[in-house]
Parts: C-alpha cells; sequence; structure tokens
C-alpha cells in the first residue's frame, strides 16, 4: 500500500502528513452523522495509508466529532497529529465566536476530556472574535502551551494584520483558510504573510465542498439537511458558471489519467512544500 509523505508544518517544529483528514462531515453539517463503526474504520484505514494528521473542532456536531475521534485514536494516538479547534459556541439554534480567556480555557479542558488525550498537538482559534484584540487570546494559548495542553497554535480565517499581531505574542505553527480551485483570493495577502512569517498553510475544503467530484451532480445527492444546500455557490444562479470551472478541471484530468478530485488535491500540493490539505 502506498503511504503519504511528510513535511515540516511551518518552523516550530510540527511534522504532519502531506496529506490530513478533515472529519467534520462525519458528525456534522454534511447531512446526518454517519454511522460511527464506519467512520472509526475510515480513521484507522487512513492512518495506516499515513494520512496521519487528523482535523476536527468542538463545534462539530457539537462535540459528538471529538468524542469520535477520541474513540478512533484508542491504541494509535502516538501515530497521529491532532489539530482541534474553539472559538464558536452553539447556543438557542445560534453560534457565536468568543476568544476570551476564560472561554478559552474552558474550551480546551472540554477538547482534552472529550478527545480522552492529555496534550492537543494543534489547537485552532476557529474563528477570530473581533470583541477584543487578538492578544487577548493568544496571551491565554501562550498560558495553555506553558502549562503542557497545547504543543502548538493555529489560527483558522484570520487576516494578515490579525496573524502579524498573534504571531508577535507567541509563534503560530498554522493558519487554515479556504484555498482550491474556486477559492484563490487568499493568495494576494494571507499566503504571502503566513510565508514571510515561517506560518504552514493547512487549506480547508480542497475539493470545493465536494464539488469537483462530480459538479452539479453533487447536488442531486445532497441530504435535506445539509448547509451545503444554503451556500451562495451552490444556488441555481451560480451552477452554470461554477459547473464551467468543473468542466475544465475534468477534461485536464482526463487528460492526465486522474480524477477531478485528484487533480484538485494535486494543485494546492503543488503550490509549495509549506502546504497541508
Amino acid at each position: 500500500m502506498a503511504t503519504v509523505g511528510r513535511m515540516k508544518l511551518g518552523s516550530q517544529g510540527m511534522e504532519v502528513s502531506l496529506q490530513g483528514l478533515g472529519c467534520m462531515s462525519m458528525s456534522a453539517f454534511y447531512g446526518p452523522p454517519k454511522p460511527e463503526p464506519d467512520m472509526i474504520s475510515l480513521i484507522h484505514h487512513a492512518i495506516q495509508s499515513g494520512v496521519t494528521f487528523l482535523d476536527t473542532s468542538d463545534i462539530y456536531g457539537p462535540h459528538t466529532n471529538e468524542v469520535l475521534l477520541g474513540k478512533a485514536l484508542k491504541g494509535v494516538r502516538e501515530k497521529v497529529e491532532l489539530a482541534t479547534k474553539f472559538g464558536v459556541r452553539a447556543g438557542d439554534g445560534k453560534f457565536e465566536i468568543c476568544g476570551d480567556p476564560g472561554y478559552v480555557r474552558e474550551a480546551c479542558e472540554g477538547s482534552l476530556k472529550r478527545l480522552d488525550i492529555d496534550c492537543i498537538d494543534l489547537y485552532y482559534q476557529h474563528r477570530i472574535d473581533t470583541r477584543l484584540p487578538i492578544e487577548v487570546t493568544i496571551g491565554e494559548l501562550k498560558k495553555l502551551v506553558e502549562e503542557g495542553k497545547i504543543k502548538y497554535i493555529g489560527l483558522s480565517e484570520a487576516s494578515a494584520a490579525t496573524i502579524r499581531r498573534a504571531h508577535a505574542v507567541h509563534p503560530i505553527t498554522a493558519v487554515q483558510l479556504e484555498w482550491s480551485l474556486w477559492s484563490r483570493d487568499v493568495e494576494e495577502d494571507i499566503i504571502p504573510t503566513c510565508r514571510e512569517l515561517g506560518i504552514g498553510i493547512v487549506a480547508y475544503s480542497p475539493l470545493g465542498r465536494g464539488f469537483f467530484s462530480t459538479g452539479t451532480k453533487l447536488l442531486d445527492n445532497l441530504p435535506q439537511d445539509d448547509y451545503r444546500k444554503h451556500l451562495p455557490r451552490f444556488q441555481t444562479e451560480n451552477l452554470q458558471q461554477n459547473q464551467t470551472i468543473f468542466d475544465k478541471v475534468n477534461e485536464l484530468a482526463t487528460k492526465k489519467g486522474c480524477t477531478p478530485p485528484q487533480l484538485a488535491l494535486a494543485w494546492l500540493h503543488h503550490q509549495g512544500n509549506d502546504v497541508c490539505c
């Protein structure tokens, strides 16, 4: 069985698999939760294939995705690099972004318990709380590093200015952002900032939330409660233009002797040796 290569993520010493596994859709947002035994088997297969960089968040479920990962990692914890996130609270059917120190610590303790681990490898701030200075949130994360509860700090969906300010308080290991063949605005400012500061880049939704699997045909099979049904890119007025993009990707993939998803991933992997997806 072919295995996936390894890479240095950022400049703080973290090493991960070149290809990661995002676990969100196993428990939330992409239709109903998937059968737990099947998902645990999938995670184990990924690890055996060399995909050891696993991504979750406390908002996935909420909480149930972390519980799933905790069960799946029994006996294989030392083989994986585990990333989870804090910063979005769910309540009364709404999401609230929060980054105050008390919440940061509470969220970390909760994730450690659900994942059944002693230390989180990479802890992302899932979304930036603009109500308080980023320095306040990163200051608390720095304390968690010093206490051994987390190893590395990451940011998700942060501006270039915020990344700089956060990095000045404590080195940021990775920035997670949407980057794919149909989402490239990050190339203007955020990617150069990360590279200037030696911060690793983790691209989420590299397959366009599944669009680069089958194009508009994807919508025929989405469950009723799949949140992609509400995204602008999946609305009728945008589908024709997006299908044109997929058709071009599909044509090139055929010439290369691969599938559209393989081509989409290969494109990202060729953006630099500091990119993981």
